[in-house]
């Protein structure tokens, strides 16, 4: 399997980064978007890049303010 790493930068975009060709990258319609020769590539978080799903930058240029931090779920209530 293929070594994936994917981290959140501040305020940015999803980086992810892999061995050439370890990322399958799947549209909104099913349809493959060709990755195979980045080992890493920058993913939009915004929603207001042009170039989606990729990162172009406007994060930046519109003040885009992310929750980075995980948030972890609450534990069930015991019940008697």
């Amino acid at each position: 399997m293929a070594n994936i790493k994917i981290t959140l930068r501040p305020n940015g975009p999803y980086r992810v980064e892999a061995p050439e060709g370890g990322v399958e990258l799947i549209d909104v319609d099913g349809k493959p978007i060709d990755v195979s020769a980045k080992p890493a590539f920058s993913l939009c978080r915004c929603g207001a890049s042009v170039q989606k799903p990729f990162c172009d930058g406007t994060h930046s240029k519109i003040g885009f303010q992310a929750a980075e931090a995980a948030v972890r779920a609450e534990a069930p209530p015991n019940k008697p």
